[in-house]
């Protein structure tokens, strides 16, 4: 299998676990299916940007949010932050899936929070936080409503999986193959360099390191991707119903959306053509300390960008400049990067000669 076929896992994610791997013993496991389903399966009342739903029937072009969260990740039982995002645009018509990894580090409206006793946001006013900052406040909803509105597209559908459920995943698998690239430490969890078989354990650290990597959350990024490629295309070869039900059974505690069996089923029938050109992107900006938090900060220009890909893809009117910015709002963050070179896809930039940043946050009251 390609590199690119294997990338294509991903943007099904877990739905192509169900389908595809069900479609051949569907009669024998129905049961296990419906149960697992209806486990993972949970709606969320969200504010959607489209006054109808994509009649995914018809193939029209649609979106799936993939959120990996550690809720769950080392005992918390707390809701934790989303330790992951990614945004997946599918268009058969054209052929193409967009995965545009979201860098959790980005400073963004949080919508639908306004503050409380513990914060320094008066009530009803607009607050600001790193993206992945949305979950832990508001859950699945407002994760999804501020992606929307940070990206300004609309957002059909979700998959949630958490972080302990990626452990016990890798482990129903029989561990995952990787040639790590940097020996590393953390909490406690040795990951040697090299080629080798990593457990449930392991994997999880793979994934979470990303301070001893170079490339910081980028190169975490694409572990992460790897990871679940791996996973994924294990699933899919699974040629007996008894490791079909370890693995159906593995997942359904940790995995949550809202697509139905019928949706999924769908979407595997009328959109496999958006299989046969694979492209990636990443929304990052400019590294800031601010009162010593880490924040990116994105650029004007490539921001607009990004958007405007997206609306390409979903077939969207694009637009000439970001919406609702006004220069005496100093809640606004971002950077004047027309003169910035980018040194690769995205808004991927060097953390060199930037432009000024032309809407500065109260450092005072943050």
């Amino acid at each position: 299998m390609s590199k690119a076929k294997k990338i294509i896992l991903i943007v099904v994610g877990i739905l192509v676990l169900f389908v595809g791997a069900a479609s051949i013993y569907l009669l024998k496991v129905n049961n296990d299916v419906d149960q697992a389903i209806s486990k993972m399966t949970r709606k969320v009342d969200y504010k959607k940007k489209r006054t109808a739903s994509v009649d995914l029937a018809s193939g029209e072009p649609f979106s799936i949010l993939l959120m990996g969260t550690d809720t769950g990740d080392k005992g918390r039982t707390y809701q934790g932050r989303s330790d992951s995002m990614m945004l997946v645009t599918i268009n058969p018509k054209k052929k193409q899936t967009l995965l545009t990894s979201l860098g959790r580090d980005i400073y963004t409206q949080i919508v639908g929070y306004h503050g409380d006793e513990n914060t320094y946001v008066a009530k009803g006013d607009t607050y600001y936080d790193k993206l992945n900052a949305a979950y832990s406040l508001g859950g699945t909803k407002m994760a999804i409503e501020t992606v929307q509105t940070m990206m300004d597209v609309p957002i059909d559908h979700y998959v949630e999986i958490n972080m302990k459920g990626l452990k016990t995943l890798v482990d129903a698998v029989g561990g995952i193959e990787v040639d790590n690239k940097i020996d590393f430490t953390l909490d406690g969890v040795h990951v040697k360099k090299g080629k080798q078989t990593l457990d449930g354990k392991h994997a999880l650290e793979y994934v979470r390191m990303r301070h001893e990597d170079p490339k910081g959350d980028v190169g975490r990024q694409a572990r992460q991707r790897e990871i679940l490629s791996k996973i994924i295309h294990k699933m899919l070869s699974v040629n007996s119903v008894t490791k079909y039900k370890r693995y159906l059974h593995a997942v359904e505690d940790y995995v949550r959306t809202d697509l139905s069996w019928n949706e999924m089923v769908t979407i595997v029938k009328n959109y496999t053509p958006a299989a046969e050109t694979i492209k990636q992107t990443q929304v990052e900006g400019q590294g800031e300390m601010i009162d010593a938090i880490y924040f990116q900060i994105l650029g004007l220009n490539s921001l607009l960008d990004e958007q405007n890909r997206l609306k390409k893809q979903l077939e969207l009117p694009t637009k000439k400049k970001l919406p609702n910015l006004a220069e005496e709002d100093d809640n606004q963050l971002f950077f004047d990067d027309s003169e910035v070179e980018k040194i690769s896809a995205g808004t991927h930039y060097d953390y060199t000669g930037y432009g000024t940043i032309i809407y500065p946050i109260d450092e005072e009251n943050y």
